[in-house]
């Protein structure tokens, strides 16, 4: 696995400027910025309860559905603020897909896993269309080979390996910008998370990709950026070897060196 990449840094995914988040009375993300940029790996790390799933949340809206969230800045996609009044939500999560700590699929078979949201949302049409779609999408998520035989049986008969990759063809079969990875192989064992660990660096050659993780080994292995979170605040953001090498800042390198988290 390499993760060599030249970056764009005029291609910019998604910027944050000045976020801030409560929930409720609790403020939980600090005036927070940063840009991801286009087709990278950017890590999230910091210990746990420092805002780095929340954050990742900000990114599609998914803090919308926390009566108690309030945000409050912008995070901009095409010149967009995400949070403006008038964003369809719907259109920003098809755009903005996500991937959650525990693997999640519908209770379909694996093809209407695949084929779903696609359809809904007009993508593909008949069912030759959708067979194409399902197969790439799946060949994508390095499903392909494993479920081509049995593509009518539940996605939730897959080992819990197969169901995350399943969860990532889902969401790379709306062709999204960015796909969000919340902790994506927490749940997984060793050889599972190493082939996550693989699609997530190859998968940044079409999309872009944020993960939040808790495993640093992970990030230095997968993300060309890392961002270290704490109490709510990006305390450093770098290009991932420069972070882990020579952190700027005394916080990260007591993280990373392993004094607390």
């Amino acid at each position: 696995m390499t993760r060599n990449t030249k970056v764009d840094h005029d291609s910019i995914s998604l910027s944050a400027s000045d976020l801030n988040l409560w929930y409720g009375d609790h403020q939980a993300l600090k005036s927070l910025s940063m840009k991801v940029y286009a087709n990278t790996v950017t890590a999230l790390i910091g210990p746990s309860g420092c805002g780095k799933s929340t954050f990742l949340r900000c990114l599609n809206r998914m803090n919308d559905l926390i009566p108690s969230a309030r945000v409050e800045g912008n995070i901009e996609m095409d010149g967009r603020n995400v949070n403006s009044k008038d964003m369809d939500v719907v259109a920003l999560r098809r755009r903005v897909g996500m991937v959650f700590q525990n693997p999640n699929p519908f209770p379909k078979s694996i093809f209407e896993n695949v084929a779903y949201a696609p359809r809904m949302h007009d993508i593909v049409g008949g069912r030759a269309e959708q067979e194409e779609l399902v197969e790439k999408a799946l060949r994508d998520a390095g499903l392909w080979d494993e479920v081509k035989d049995k593509l009518h049986q539940p996605g939730t008969s897959l080992s819990g390996g197969q169901q995350q990759r399943l969860c990532i063809a889902r969401a790379v079969a709306l062709r999204p910008d960015v796909i969000l990875m919340d902790e994506p192989t927490s749940a997984l064992d060793p050889i599972s998370t190493a082939t996550i660990e693989d699609l997530m660096v190859r998968l940044r050659e079409e999309f872009t990709i944020v993960v939040v993780t808790h495993n640093m080994q992970q990030a230095a292995r997968v993300a060309d950026y890392t961002s270290f979170f704490h109490l709510g605040e990006i305390i450093e953001y770098n290009d991932t070897t420069t972070l882990f090498e020579k952190p700027a800042t005394r916080k990260a390198e007591d993280y990373i060196t392993g004094r607390y988290g």
